[in-house]
């Protein structure tokens, strides 16, 4: 049983002696109750989900906000205030560690002691004299050692004023004043400043944590002047810190979390203490795989652009990767924080504070990963993303509410169609379908006017296949060349049935035309070419582009009296070349048009079209009516293609084994032409050309007349017919759409 014939009046039953009306699915009780349904979804039901989804996330985003802010700025207040306190930890041990180096310089009996050796090496003295400087220099040892090695000094060296060591608890040293790691905080002693240095890697062997002998451990030394009893400076005494002692572990206390650490670096931006992340260095490959491996002096801070935790490695040796953001603004005096996140020197995502320490070459900063200092707004996301899975249910659940009303309504649809009743238009054989939509001839109740009546496809409408169906309606009403298809209304029936009616064409298109009646005459060439020509100047002038000019969408006819009167159809891809809106982009975003009489430019770049692509078209159109055949034939579509890009055609008259009139031919090859400066630039140009042709034998009116007489009493027509009314998906007449 039919569905949609319980929403029909039973034709037998009559009302009363008026002619027989048909009332639509629509008009029924069930139908205006759908009706309704959807008009209260369209304007009610939807609204609500929207708006609470809206709502909950705009309060989500607040509230994330407000959270969020509050907890960069307790961290930025914990990391400040945990700086601050490391900092001033470190800053007073190293005082302390400078005080107790001015203890021992200060000691009566070691200054004594420095004087003399300070004398006797300035002094140039018998062979003897070396002697005493040898034992001055003993003397110094033996006074120095005691007293540094209570303090937690580890050695010691003095040195003049011309930066020479002249006593040493390293032999190595003595004599030399060519180290110059030494040199940065020996000048600022002469001066008269006590120093402490920042740790460095040792330019002499001394021995390591395990009591090994090796050069580049690194090693601080606290350095204070000697003066004479003038307080002039005369020389300089340096005592040996040990920085992975008292040093590191004093930056070591200043941790937050599972993730957070305290360090320090030098103005290369080399960290000059311990990480905490030492063993995971280690399996990560940034530390060498070796007994004691440190970070210390070994760790580069440089950003690797990617975190190294989570299986990222550099394209690049780290010694040419940029500073980290922390390093980089540090080494410049700066103090700073950043809440927001930075990559640290294992990529990883971090919250830190920084500063510079001028007076000691060095900075200092404490950071946390970014992922554990945010882990409390999991929660949240997690609560709101529980939220929305609940709307977008309510959703979807509206959603397939709309779908079962969105098919009743196609169903009413197809119900009006059936009915065979579009307002003032009755509908009558269906004359072929488009990729968009079905055209009917129709006629008009009033006039009694026989129309072509184009419908938009119920399952194809959206809001997209809308926009087009109407653009192609009103793009055409602007033009008025009587080789453009005319049109005489649009609309949209109750039920939802977008339409256009424009003028009933009985005729023949041009791949009908030449399917049955092969190659065609010269001079009927020369009369279609330049009638379609007239259209798309027209077309061009106003800033259209056609997009698919192909014999199936340009129709002879007899109309009027007057023979062979062209026109061309099915402007749906029309292309504005003045209007660059969102909703004409997204009509004509990618490839439109037949492959077999596309331009290059149509197929290499679709967006860049003009009125000479659709010459080009027109070019391949003449060619196919001339020889029976298209310009190429192909295997396939990407071949097709190609040789629209790169294959030269070959000429008609090759391809008819005959000659064709020079002035015709070089008209087609010129619309042929790959590069677009070498063709016709406008239709009339065409038009022209065509105009030209000389020893040409003329189409008349008479010969048009002939043909058509023929025509319409040949079995040819009926089968041509047969075929458009069967054919709905290679159509060949008006209702052409792209992938038709």
């Amino acid at each position: 049983m039919n569905f949609l014939s319980l929403f029909r009046f039973n034709r037998s039953k009559k009302a009363s002696s008026h002619p027989q009306v048909h009332m639509t699915w629509m008009q029924s009780s069930v139908g205006r109750t759908v009706s309704r349904t959807a008009t209260v979804l369209r304007q009610q039901i939807w609204i609500w989900p929207i708006i609470a989804v809206a709502v909950l996330l705009a309060v989500g985003l607040w509230v994330r906000f407000a959270i969020e802010s509050t907890m960069k700025e307790n961290f930025r207040s914990q990391l400040e205030t945990l700086l601050t306190t490391e900092k001033a930890m470190l800053e007073r041990w190293l005082k302390g560690q400078a005080s107790n180096a001015e203890g021992v310089a200060n000691d009566l009996l070691v200054r004594r002691a420095i004087y003399r050796l300070l004398d006797s090496d300035s002094t140039k003295q018998s062979s003897g004299g070396e002697l005493d400087r040898q034992s001055i220099q003993s003397e110094v040892g033996k006074l120095i050692a005691p007293m540094s090695g209570s303090r937690g000094f580890v050695g010691f060296f003095v040195a003049d004023q011309s930066k020479r060591i002249v006593a040493s608890s390293h032999d190595s040293l003595v004599g030399r004043s060519d180290v110059r790691s030494y040199d940065g905080f020996l000048s600022r002693v002469l001066k008269g400043d006590s120093v402490v240095s920042a740790p460095f890697p040792s330019a002499l062997a001394i021995s390591d944590e395990q009591g090994e002998l090796r050069t580049g451990v690194p090693t601080m030394w606290a350095c204070v002047p000697i003066r004479d009893e003038g307080f002039r400076v005369v020389g300089a005494l340096a005592l040996q810190i040990r920085p992975e002692m008292e040093f590191t572990e004093i930056l070591q206390l200043g941790r937050i979390g599972e993730t957070g650490e305290t360090y320090a670096f030098d103005h290369q931006g080399l960290m000059v203490s311990n990480s905490r992340f030492d063993e995971a260095l280690i399996l990560l490959g940034v530390l060498p795989d070796i007994p004691n491996s440190r970070s210390i002096l070994n760790i580069s801070l440089r950003d690797p652009l990617g975190d190294i935790t989570l299986g990222h490695r550099p394209k690049q040796r780290r010694s040419e990767l940029p500073l980290t953001k922390m390093a980089a603004d540090a080494i410049k005096g700066n103090s700073g924080f950043d809440v927001e996140g930075y990559r640290d020197y294992r990529g990883a995502m971090v919250l830190g504070a920084w500063t510079w320490m001028p007076e000691y070459g060095m900075g200092l900063t404490t950071e946390i990963d970014r992922a554990e200092a945010y882990r409390p707004l999991t929660i949240l996301q997690r609560t709101f993303a529980a939220l929305y899975t609940l709307l977008i249910a309510s959703s979807v659940a509206i959603f397939l509410f709309s779908l079962v009303v969105a098919r009743m309504r196609r169903e009413a649809q197809n119900a009006a169609i059936e009915a065979k009743q579009l307002g003032q238009y009755t509908l009558g054989e269906k004359l072929g379908a488009g990729a968009m939509g079905v055209v009917y001839k129709g006629q008009h109740a009033m006039l009694r006017r026989s129309t072509a009546i184009k419908l938009l496809d119920a399952d194809k409408m959206n809001d997209v296949s809308i926009q087009r169906f109407e653009q192609e309606v009103q793009i055409t009403c602007r033009l008025n060349h009587p080789s453009t298809i005319a049109i005489y209304d649009f609309g949209r029936t109750p039920e939802g049935v977008f339409y256009y009616a424009m003028e009933y064409l009985d005729g023949i298109t041009l791949q009908d035309l030449v399917d049955t009646f092969g190659p065609q005459p010269e001079g009927r060439v020369i009369s279609i070419l330049l009638q379609v020509c007239g259209s798309l100047f027209e077309a061009h002038a106003q800033g259209l582009v056609h997009r698919d000019i192909k014999p199936a969408n340009i129709m002879l006819s007899r109309r009027g009296g007057e023979p062979d009167v062209v026109k061309v159809l099915d402007f749906g891809l029309v292309k504005a070349t003045d209007e660059n809106s969102s909703v004409q982009s997204s009509l004509q975003a990618g490839m439109a048009g037949t492959p077999l009489y596309m331009s290059p430019e149509a197929i290499q770049s679709p967006m860049s079209v003009d009125g000479r692509s659709d010459l080009y078209a027109l070019g391949a159109v003449g060619y196919f009516l001339l020889t029976g055949k298209p310009v190429f034939n192909a295997s396939s579509l990407s071949e097709l293609c190609q040789k629209h890009v790169d294959e030269t055609p070959v000429p008609p008259s090759t391809q008819l084994g005959q000659p064709v009139v020079n002035g015709l031919e070089h008209a087609l090859l010129c619309c042929l032409e790959k590069t677009r400066a070498k063709r016709p630039q406008t239709a009339r140009d065409l038009a022209q050309l065509l105009k030209k042709c000389r020893d040409v034998e003329e189409w008349t009116v008479e010969d048009a007349d002939a043909w058509w007489s023929r025509y319409e009493r040949s079995p040819a027509s009926t089968a041509v017919n047969a075929r458009k009314s069967s054919d709905s998906k290679t159509q060949h007449d008006q209702t052409m759409e792209l992938g038709s």
